[in-house]
């Protein structure tokens, strides 16, 4: 598709830091914003954005069969914590992008889902990372392959959707804003119902250090903890997730909706998926590096390999990919 490249007047120099989580002196290290990258272009970097054009994948829903990023912040940089602002400086940058046609995007509804298998929902920040731990663990625990994998990123937790159902992301349309109704970045994966308490005792840990997520510099409700479980807070299936939670020193909620940021209080509000369903969220957030860790070409190409299974597709809300 077109590409536009926007260069500012200077070069930023952010210190960057290595994805895992290293605990020394009692600190933990962080890294900067994946998904909250506009902090970085209010400091003068340099940045290609690409469109990907509608017509690449069928408009159609996903079936709802359906480590660290990282960069510690200039102290500059750091200076940026709050969601409003790093929206304002998307709006700003942005301005040359708009443009690109809306097709329809629904929450995702049941296909032909296979009675052993159940879908969750996890979020822990940006779901960029996220996607990629999912995948791991679907790797290594369902022995799934390339044209396997079920990790979808998107959207939950909310109690609003805008027009024609969407929830989008930050966009300077303001078409659908997640974060304005409410929900929060997560991702959707597949697992069979045996395989949900290793996959629980994998995936908690590595998605949280000592109860805080792997970029506690993402701040507000866009980036808060979730689970989403068939029956919520009394499914069958929380036991697991409860042990690995309880373990890192967190505590599984029931969730209620709209809530704001987990950081502080270690919490992980429990969804129940049939009132707080999944949206999926837009086909360029899909397999995605993180901000500075890099997963590799293998693991960009499930992107196309997405689409092309129709494992997902475009939603409708606006694709500025970057």
């Amino acid at each position: 598709g077109p590409s536009v490249t926007w260069q500012l007047s200077e070069t930023a120099t952010i210190g960057l830091d290595h994805r895992k989580k290293m605990m020394k002196g009692g600190s933990i290290t962080t890294r900067a914003c994946g998904c909250a990258f506009v902090s970085l272009l209010l400091f003068g970097c340099t940045y290609a954005f690409s469109t990907i054009p509608l017509s690449s994948a069928p408009k159609q829903a996903l079936p709802s069969s359906s480590t660290t990023r990282g960069a510690a912040k200039s102290a500059t940089a750091m200076q940026m914590e709050s969601p409003s602002d790093r929206r304002g400086a998307l709006l700003t940058g942005m301005g040359a992008l708009v443009g690109g046609a809306l097709a329809l995007g629904k929450p995702n509804s049941a296909a032909a889902a296979d009675v052993d298998t159940v879908e969750v929902y996890v979020g822990a920040g940006c779901f960029w990372h996220v996607q990629h731990e999912v995948t791991e663990a679907e790797r290594k625990i369902l022995g799934r392959k390339q044209n396997e994998f079920t990790a979808v990123v998107g959207y939950a937790g909310g109690t609003k959707t805008g027009k024609d159902g969407k929830v989008c992301y930050h966009n300077l349309l303001m078409d659908s804003d997640y974060g304005s109704m409410g929900h929060t970045e997560v991702v959707s994966a597949k697992v069979p119902k045996d395989k949900i308490a290793a996959f629980a005792e994998l995936l908690i840990p590595r998605l949280f250090i000592k109860g805080i997520r792997a970029d506690p510099q993402d701040r507000g409700g866009e980036y808060r903890s979730a689970l989403g479980l068939p029956g919520g807070i009394s499914s069958p299936l929380l036991a697991p997730f409860q042990t690995a939670a309880e373990q890192k020193g967190m505590k599984l909620v029931a969730a209620k909706g709209n809530e704001g940021d987990t950081l502080k209080d270690k919490t992980i509000p429990v969804y129940d998926t049939a009132k707080f369903p999944f949206y999926q969220g837009e086909v360029y957030h899909q397999y995605h590096d993180d901000m500075v860790e890099k997963y590799g070409k293998e693991y960009g190409a499930l992107r196309g390999a997405g689409v092309e299974r129709k494992a997902f597709a475009t939603t409708g809300c606006p694709e500025f990919g970057f």
